[in-house]
């Protein structure tokens, strides 16, 4: 029996869980003792670039230019946010699970680059349809040229536009569709067996 592989982007949850303890309990005390704050150990900062390289690599987010800038920004939020992980907070098993805190910081991070990069697309919009691009190629071609250049562009360009937002409501409804599947996978029937017809 073959055993499965593990990803380039694993993180142990054990063992990153009680890594980001030890350094949480090394910044108390050094908060304690009026210290400095010890540098993050390299492990810890590896383990959240493996978990935002993971998480941008799911069917949410592996389809965006700017994939990377997404990780950069969830690495550079935990690392903000290491010094705030609660050692006592409770969770199911009873053990620190800093692997599905940090996961939800990356996810958070990766929305709000998202919502960033969406307006920037509508600036350079907005940028663009007031240019005055109408003005430039009538003085640099003349009148007669200009009309056919400016509207050959300017039907070129809505096209563009009209394809990229049918391509995001094409992504939002596929990644739609993908999560009631998973929820339908999820949900586990509860209904006794009958076993009548094995009792004659």
């Amino acid at each position: 029996m073959r055993t499965k592989r593990k990803s380039i982007h694993y993180v142990n949850n054990a063992d990153f869980s009680q890594a980001v303890v030890d350094y949480v309990g090394d910044i108390n005390s050094a908060r304690k003792k009026n210290e400095r704050i010890p540098k993050v150990p390299d492990y810890i900062a590896q383990c959240f670039l493996r978990i935002a390289e993971g998480l941008s690599h799911k069917s949410n987010f592996i389809r965006y230019t700017y994939r990377e800038e997404m990780v950069m920004d969830a690495v550079e939020n935990c690392l903000k946010a290491i010094t705030n992980y609660d050692i006592e907070a409770a969770t199911r098993t009873g053990k620190p699970n800093a692997f599905a805190y940090f996961t939800q910081i990356s996810w958070y991070a990766f929305l709000r680059r998202i919502a960033k990069e969406k307006k920037q697309q509508d600036v350079k919009l907005k940028y663009l349809t007031n240019s005055g691009l109408e003005n430039f190629l009538t003085n640099e071609l003349g009148e007669e040229n200009s009309q056919a250049v400016i509207s050959h562009f300017v039907d070129t360009l809505k096209e563009r536009i009209d394809k990229v937002k049918i391509q995001d409501q094409h992504w939002k409804e596929t990644v739609k569709t993908e999560r009631k599947s998973e929820r339908k996978k999820r949900k586990v029937s509860s209904k006794d067996s009958d076993l009548s017809e094995f009792m004659q």
